[in-house]
């Protein structure tokens, strides 16, 4: 007798195959951290004349720019007596250490050292590519000699004056890993954000996953559904039916970002019928348990008005800071609890351990 598999026993087939009970075959909270890539050092309005201490994964940095706006980055440590740079000052385009007056350039190399009349070789602290784009400075940890410019992430509409966008963040205690399988998990949507992003048809529409150049994307579609509030009410659709269409992409270890967009089926006289949505997640891991966290959402309506940059700034910091809280929550219990769990995974979570495999290739073949 030939049996025919159910759609639900084929899905379970498939994330069997992909999922195997082998903890080390996807990233977590253990998993060292991926330094080849460029990440987002700040807001670039954070980095100023100023010195800015910051730490990315794991390293001391020190940030500022030089007299003509440059950023620069380099290591936040003295190479004299270990003295925090950042607690010096700026004079020119040297930043001068506080504890001995030693003078390093914007390329580490110390220029100055007061107690001695010529400046040892050997004295220079390690510096780090950075770049501008936009709203965000990125900076590369890894080999400076992969650090391509034109590996940067693209988020043009951050720029745009056509986008309206509002933004937020957070520093947060809980690992990267976790944070990129909360973003591309969507089954949680109404269960932690119930007033925002999350409505019941949507967690149970139909999605697909693939990888594409280490990128996991998942593509979901929804017809014929009232919006959510976090949509439908600063367009004024909440009487509305609407077709929504969504991406989500995990798109580097330091970058998620979403798409959606929102077709009214009927709309009113005079009234668009398309409203579109950017939703730019950037991060970058400060050790395996503490993330810097940048958040932007853009739509190509309305740019500066007032009322709808209003409710989006404070329908997102809810909703963000809901996913902060549990990720913060669990990185807890997981940290502290001190019986070793296996966590369980069900089809729903092969987009997220999809992306938590590509992290852990990526740093795997970092420490060949």
């Amino acid at each position: 007798m030939v049996t025919t598999a159910s759609p639900q026993q084929k899905e379970h087939d498939i994330f069997a195959a992909m999922a195997p009970h082998d903890a080390g075959s996807f990233a977590n909270n253990r998993t060292p951290l991926i330094r080849n890539c460029w990440y987002a050092a700040g807001r670039a309005s954070e980095i100023c004349r100023t010195p800015l201490a910051r730490k990315f994964l794991g390293v001391d940095v020190v940030l500022y720019r030089t007299e003509n706006g440059d950023p620069v980055a380099m290591r936040n440590r003295c190479p004299h007596r270990s003295f925090p740079l950042a607690r010096g000052k700026l004079v020119g385009d040297r930043l001068v250490c506080g504890y001995h007056g030693m003078e390093f350039g914007s390329d580490g190399v110390c220029a100055h050292m007061p107690a001695l009349p010529h400046v040892p070789a050997t004295a220079s602290v390690k510096t780090f590519p950075i770049v501008d784009r936009g709203p965000l400075t990125w900076i590369w940890m890894g080999s400076p000699d992969l650090a391509d410019e034109a590996l940067i992430p693209d988020t043009f509409w951050l720029s745009d004056p056509a986008w309206g966008t509002v933004s937020g963040d957070f520093h947060i205690k809980s690992d990267y890993v976790a944070m990129h399988e909360n973003l591309i998990d969507q089954t949680h949507f109404p269960f932690l954000h119930p007033d925002t992003v999350g409505t019941p048809e949507y967690a149970r529409s139909k999605l697909t996953a693939s990888t594409e150049n280490n990128q996991v994307v998942i593509r979901r579609e929804l017809r014929n559904a009232p919006p959510p509030g976090v949509y439908g009410k600063p367009a004024n659709i909440m009487h509305k039916l609407v077709d929504r269409t969504s991406e989500a992409r995990f798109v580097s270890p330091a970058l998620h970002t979403a798409y959606a967009r929102v077709s009214v089926v009927d709309p009113d006289p005079g009234e668009p019928s398309l409203y579109r949505y950017n939703i730019t997640h950037v991060f970058t891991p400060e050790t395996n348990d503490s993330i810097h966290y940048w958040w932007f959402n853009s739509r190509d309506y309305l740019p500066g008005d007032a009322a709808i940059d209003r409710f989006m700034l404070e329908a997102h910091t809810q909703a963000y800071s809901e996913d902060v809280e549990a990720l913060e929550w669990i990185n807890e219990v997981v940290r502290t609890d001190g019986e070793e769990q296996f966590d369980l995974s069900f089809a729903p979570d092969k987009p997220g351990l999809m992306a938590r495999r590509v992290m852990y290739r990526l740093a795997m073949a970092e420490q060949g």
